[in-house]
């Protein structure tokens, strides 16, 4: 028992999108009925000992934000409530977390649970940056992942896709991904590639 704290303990509803280098949970410590202070501690805990490299949060506050930066993980904070204009928030999160993918970093990507918006935000963003171009194919993909169906609003953030500037026209670091997939998920972004068409 020991050993088993000292590692700390995943995040509850954890799961891999891109294996090794994306994952979602519900808040590392609980949703906030439940929310538990040490909870959250053996929870930070294991992160940082899986090598997690950045939590990115959607709560619509900032709660947690200070205890990551705490426990020495770095934390990014992209609101995202019923009230706010996802459009816009995509447009600052999905080239972020473009940009930490291809520069090696590990990400955490949580809400106050695990809820369809956050699958519907990974799955488009699957599209978005070209891992999984098809609309309905990225859905499928993160319905098997995470082992529920997406329904109206996390099918709602998925088609929002296409209104959004490709990956191409936002700079992006160039260091390739790394780390492989598990059977069914989808690989690791890849390098920045040329714009230029020949």
């Amino acid at each position: 028992m020991r050993g088993r704290w000292a590692q700390g303990i995943p995040p509850r509803n954890f799961a891999w999108i891109v294996k090794d280098r994306l994952a979602v949970s519900e808040r590392p410590g609980g949703c906030a009925p439940y929310h538990r202070r040490v909870r959250r501690h053996e929870e930070i805990l294991w992160l940082e000992g899986q090598g997690f490299t950045r939590v990115v949060s959607l709560l619509p506050s900032s709660h947690n934000l200070r205890a990551y930066e705490e426990e020495g993980i770095p934390a990014a904070h992209f609101g995202l409530s019923f009230q706010d204009d996802v459009r816009e928030t995509l447009l600052g999160l999905y080239p972020a977390m473009l940009g930490w993918l291809r520069s090696g970093e590990r990400l955490l990507v949580h809400q106050e649970e695990l809820s369809e918006r956050v699958a519907g935000v990974v799955a488009g963003f699957l599209c978005w940056c070209g891992l999984v171009p098809d609309p309905p194919q990225a859905v499928y993909a993160v319905e098997q992942l995470l082992r529920r169906q997406l329904g109206s609003a996390g099918r709602a953030i998925v088609a929002l896709v296409a209104e959004l500037p490709p990956p191409e026209e936002v700079p992006m670091p160039t260091v390739p991904a790394e780390g492989a997939s598990p059977p069914g998920a989808p690989p690791a972004p890849p390098a920045a590639r040329p714009s230029g068409r020949s």
